[in-house]
């Protein structure tokens, strides 16, 4: 009996360190893409209104990871007041990290299904989706992070140190801070859902929620109005 209850308080604190790990991150997150889009925002106006080509665009991207997971390796040493990241925090923070990663990569899949559905009508709005890119790229940015593990003074570095800071800062402002700890808690819960979908798989072959079925049965629809549309005009 003291055995279970022994393993019972233990998964409960396993639980509660899940949560909590994985809301601390999502701010994380949240804050640091708001970053990131305002630095993208103003290369943009030096580029102008010139298209970014499939090497910039993953360029930025590999950078843009490599800054996330290296800022997210200082957040997990800097929670233990330590230099190396927690042996039993280490497979949390990469499993919230493959998490996060996957749920941007599907993002990224489902808009580049919608732009393909409306054909070549709309140029502004063509993609430079790439499936292998966009793997490599998460691969070597867990690759990245796993390395700060054994070499963790090369994560201290000027640029991850300001983003650090600045994060920390916005977290503490009253107001902004409060809607990126909203924000947060809706990665959260995004988090949640793919571990339910995942055992939900594993157990039953089926994901327990979709959220893509009624937006592919939508597109499903609109392409067969727009082939009898067509049939029409041609009678």
């Amino acid at each position: 009996m003291k055995n279970g209850k022994g393993f019972r308080e233990f998964m409960h604190l396993c639980m509660v360190d899940f949560l909590n790990l994985a809301f601390r991150l999502g701010v994380v997150f949240a804050i640091f893409s708001f970053l990131w889009g305002i630095l993208n925002m103003i290369l943009n106006l030096i580029r102008g209104q010139k298209p970014q080509s499939v090497w910039e665009e993953y360029g930025l991207k590999i950078v843009q990871y490599f800054l996330l997971v290296n800022v997210v390796f200082l957040f997990s040493v800097h929670k233990n007041d330590t230099t190396v990241i927690l042996p039993n925090e280490l497979m949390t923070v990469i499993l919230i990290l493959i998490l996060y990663f996957s749920g941007k990569l599907q993002k990224q899949k489902r808009r580049s299904s919608i732009i393909e559905s409306m054909g070549s009508n709309m140029p502004r709005f063509d993609t430079n989706f790439n499936l292998r890119a966009e793997v490599i790229v998460i691969s070597l940015s867990i690759l990245f992070f796993t390395a700060f593990i054994f070499f963790p003074h090369f994560a201290v570095n000027p640029i991850a140190n300001w983003f650090y800071t600045s994060i920390l800062e916005i977290e503490a402002l009253p107001l902004l801070g409060f809607i990126f700890k909203i924000i947060g808690f809706f990665v959260l819960m995004s988090i949640l859902m793919k571990i339910i979908n995942g055992f939900a798989y594993l157990f039953s072959g089926a994901p327990l929620i979709t959220v893509n079925s009624r937006v592919s049965n939508q597109n499903n629809s609109n392409t067969d109005e727009n082939n009898f549309d067509d049939f029409e005009e041609m009678k």
